[in-house]
């Protein structure tokens, strides 16, 4: 064969490699466990970290959709018949710089045309948006079954009467979209048994959707979550191909990103408003539950509440390492002391359990405190309310939080302070709790309120071993106070 023809070949696989990509596409593990999720859910989010592939990932699904050209590892959903789909992006030009530019090819050059996710072949026509250089506002896709696949492009900016209307197959929403776009984008597929699906890195932080997704879970919801360890050379592609990422490149770029930006870029979690209270690796912090050693002291912390939650954290101490251990909590609103109380007393009854100075606090027809109407239940509660350790010198500790802050914050930095997988409830206030113009913002915070005063207060904590503490406290016989 002539030096001549081996060029004409090339330049040709070379082309069908260009405008046919979706047969080339080699999914990760993560791209293939996403996909996986559309057969049994129709509403799902893949929160990832940046540059790992995952708006192609969300076009290469849709491409197989508005084809139906599927490939033979597929399992997700199938569409067997040509479908009206819908892909959106925060504006008309972040739509057709990168859900236009995956799905179609590179807008600003007319040679990229059919360069996407979608081959070349099966785009019949698109129409121009107006007044958006090099956007297209609607698509003509081919299916294999007969007829033609609709792709409208939408952006949030247009606001959501544009995302209301007709009744639509199939939705991909290419970064967050607010809540009122999301719950009309869910509208529009009902009658149609169709899906929504979610590709972002969760900058805004913890909103409504995000929390939804990752702490209240409905059937028919997905959430998969890939971070930079998911494309990294050390992972291998569907294929056998390494991924993408470089370690010393991908560790060279972690170190230019503040602390709580790290959780987002690298892991694919959120970043909250000006910051996370604990700007700490999960892994740093999460264990899985481990055997308590008797002679460990424990103690426990209540934050009071009604409209808002009562919330009860407790701690287990290892004073050799000085290490704290977090390993059971409860959380309940809108429920009487009696509740609570009984679902403290489950617990081992002789953990004296620190409470908050409005604890005190009588009611206007002069009732005794909670955390005398808590003793009166049968609850062992610290005979005086919270305060902070005193400093050298001091009979007497303050109220800070930022001190109490700051202690938890060390211990966790510095390998000390633990907390079991297990306790869900707890790992959403800890993903959620945030600060605000330099304020910690006092909202769903009332575990992380408990595990301060429950730490805070580790020098009043007892061991089950020692039978003295089994009766009633009497801490200044122990010099304590």
């Amino acid at each position: 064969m002539s030096t001549e023809r081996k060029v004409e070949i090339l330049k040709e696989l070379r082309k069908r490699e260009r405008y046919n990509r979706l047969d080339y596409y080699d999914p990760y593990p993560y791209q293939e466990k996403f996909h996986q999720t559309g057969k049994d859910c129709n509403q799902r989010l893949l929160m990832a970290a940046n540059r790992i592939g995952k708006s192609y990932c969300g076009s290469a699904e849709l491409a197989y959709h508005l084809t139906g050209v599927y490939p033979d590892w597929w399992e997700g959903k199938v569409f067997k018949q040509p479908i009206v789909a819908w892909a959106g992006g925060v504006s008309n030009e972040t739509t057709r710089d990168i859900v236009q530019f995956e799905l179609l090819g590179s807008p600003d050059d007319p040679e990229a045309f059919g360069s996407g996710t979608v081959p070349k072949n099966y785009i019949i026509k698109t129409e121009r948006k107006p007044g958006v250089p090099n956007a297209k506002s609607v698509a003509l896709i081919r299916h294999v079954s007969g007829g033609n696949s609709s792709l409208f492009f939408k952006a949030y900016e247009m606001g959501v009467e544009k995302w209301q209307g007709r009744s639509v197959d199939c939705i991909w929403l290419d970064e967050e979209p607010p809540r009122d776009i999301y719950s009309q984008a869910v509208t529009r597929t009902l009658d149609r048994r169709g899906m929504v699906y979610m590709t972002f890195t969760p900058e805004a932080g913890m909103t409504e959707t995000v929390a939804r997704f990752m702490n209240n879970l409905q059937p028919g919801q997905a959430l998969v979550n890939a971070t930079w360890d998911d494309a990294s050379e050390r992972v291998k592609s569907m294929r056998g191909e390494n991924g993408h990422l470089n370690e010393i490149v991908m560790e060279q770029i972690l170190a230019s990103y503040s602390p709580h930006e790290r959780e987002m870029r690298r892991y694919g979690r959120p970043s909250i408003g000006s910051g996370l209270v604990f700007p700490i690796n999960e892994e740093k912090v999460m264990i899985d539950p481990i055997k308590l050693e008797d002679h460990w002291p424990r103690i426990a912390g209540i934050d009071f509440g009604f409209d808002h939650p009562t919330a009860v954290v407790w701690t287990a101490w290892d004073r050799e390492e000085d290490t704290y251990y977090i390993y059971d909590c409860y959380r309940q609103s809108k429920a009487p002391p009696s509740i609570h109380a009984s679902q403290i007393k489950t617990r081992q009854d002789f953990i004296p359990v620190a409470w908050p100075h409005d604890g005190n606090r009588r009611d206007s027809m002069g009732n005794p405190g909670l955390a005398d109407q808590y003793r009166n239940l049968g609850c062992n509660m610290l005979p005086f309310h919270f305060s902070n350790p005193p400093a050298l010198g001091q009979n007497k500790g303050g109220n800070s939080i930022e001190e109490g802050i700051m202690v938890l914050l060390q211990a966790m930095e510095d390998d000390r302070f633990k907390v079991f997988s297990t306790l869900s409830d707890w790992w959403e206030e800890f993903r959620m709790y945030h600060r605000k113009a330099g304020k910690i913002i006092p909202f769903q915070d009332d575990l992380m309120s408990a595990t301060r005063y429950a730490v805070m207060s580790s020098r009043f904590s007892v061991a089950g071993q020692d039978d003295a503490w089994t009766n009633e406290i009497e801490y200044r016989n122990y010099g304590i106070i």
